[in-house]
């Protein structure tokens, strides 16, 4: 009876074992709270928050029922750029330490430990090779064994991660290894044609990590060919890549893709977005009737350097009478600033009269403004409005969901876009110094 009475005890404390994920931070002044999500190929699950102590630390108890796989470990806004993927098995606790310098080092957890010790070996054998043709050597049989240094390290990292997570990243990471001596250029186009043989796109952990981000983003910005044109040589990769995930799911696609979009539009790279978008993006959120997509691509496409600015409507005074004038009749000036702004806003109205400064002190008839004031009420607006009688100004009603700064895709203020006669964007400032710098660079 005893011994029942002992076990009956034991077995919930069985049942809701647990395994820990911890760490430390640093510096640890850096960090406030740590959040951790379990990740699938189409969504992130989030699991728990940890409020990161004043010494750096953290931990996450992980009871029975949390499922083996990858799970991220976001540690910043946005979460979309501050996070790290570590690996579960459902067998072991994981402890690490983490610098925003020097990135994540697994103490504890030999599968994420073997992951990380793979990596760094075979990035040491890549720069190796890097070196060998940096240098011009003519010694084959030196880079016969650095081929030979690089086939047994994947070779033996495939067999000590036998029938582990870790394992699919690995294999899927196995780069192009030639059997005999090449010259740069035959090498080059080697590795480019095999980059991907091992990859596999429909495997759901790659799906599920960011993997596929990073091996995408490295073969689309490392990857040239003779083409001393970057944009042309982007698209043929991009080309490339969309033949290697065509018989991924539609989902997967328009994550990939998307991912790509992003990157091409925080580099300011315009034309390749507007590419990767017209020749796939665009299909893929029609197909899947995603509005919020297909607006958010159009809108970009719309708001590009070249293009012509989207048009609207406003009333103007002419000859003490009111006239209603579209953006694309004004004939004022030789250049536009639209500016989207607010009223209640700091930045505003801090950049606001230094603007109108620097417009007056411009040649007559070189820039009109076209202010549009995103507003809750008017009130403030039209108090504010009279100090800038040379601006022309538009109520923007609705604020964040006011139809002119919805067609300029604008998410904060002040924005800033600057039109050539013709109404076409010709730049979009980040701020007025920005702006103030590009006139002046122009000259």
């Amino acid at each position: 009876m005893k011994r029942i009475f002992f076990l009956s005890l034991l077995l919930p404390c069985i049942l809701v074992a647990q395994h820990t994920i911890k760490g430390v931070f640093s510096p640890p002044e850096s960090y406030n709270v740590a959040l951790l999500y379990k990740v699938t190929p189409t969504v992130s699950k989030y699991i728990s928050s940890f409020e990161v102590k004043k010494d750096g630390k953290f931990q996450f108890k992980l009871d029975s029922t949390a499922k083996k796989g990858v799970y991220r470990l976001v540690y910043a806004i946005p979460q979309e750029d501050y996070n790290f993927d570590i690996i579960y098995n459902g067998k072991e606790d994981i402890e690490l330490t983490f610098n925003s310098e020097t990135g994540v080092n697994f103490i504890k957890s030999l599968e994420n430990k073997l992951l990380s010790s793979y990596t760094n070996s075979m990035s040491m054998v890549t720069q190796s090779i890097g070196n060998y043709y940096s240098q011009k050597s003519k010694d084959t049989m030196a880079l016969k064994a650095i081929f030979k240094t690089q086939r047994e390290t994947q070779a033996n990292f495939e067999k000590a991660a036998k029938e582990t997570i870790a394992l699919q990243f690995i294999k899927a990471n196995k780069p192009y290894i030639p059997k005999k001596a090449e010259d740069v250029k035959t090498y080059s186009n080697n590795l480019r044609k095999h980059y991907f043989d091992y990859v596999d796109f429909n495997n759901e952990t790659l799906q599920s990590s960011s993997f596929l981000e990073e091996k995408i983003v490295s073969y689309v910005f490392g990857m040239s060919d003779d083409s001393k044109d970057y944009i042309t040589n982007y698209k043929k990769n991009i080309d490339v890549i969309y033949t290697k995930i065509k018989e991924t799911p539609l989902k997967i696609k328009r994550i990939i893709l998307l991912d790509l979009w992003q990157q091409m539009v925080d580099l300011n790279i315009e034309p390749v977005a507007n590419y990767i978008a017209e020749s796939y993006l665009m299909d893929i959120a029609v197909t899947l009737n995603d509005q919020e997509l297909l607006h958010a691509l159009i809108v970009y496409k719309d708001t590009s350097l070249g293009s012509e600015a989207p048009d609207f409507s406003f009333e103007i005074k002419k000859d003490k009478t009111t006239i209603t004038k579209k953006l694309s009749e004004l004939t004022l000036a030789e250049n536009y600033i639209v500016l989207f702004w607010s009223s209640t806003c700091s930045h505003c109205l801090d950049e606001v009269p230094q603007l109108r400064t620097y417009v007056n002190a411009q040649e007559k008839g070189f820039l009109k403004v076209v202010a549009v004031g995103l507003e809750d009420e008017p009130k403030r607006w039209q108090s504010v409005i009279k100090n800038f009688p040379e601006f022309i100004h538009v109520y923007g009603k609705g604020k964040w969901d006011n139809e002119i700064g919805n067609d300029y895709g604008v998410k904060a203020t002040p924005a800033y876009f600057v039109l050539n006669k013709q109404k076409e964007i010709i730049a979009k400032p980040e701020n007025f110094e920005a702006l103030k710098a590009f006139f002046e660079d122009d000259e």
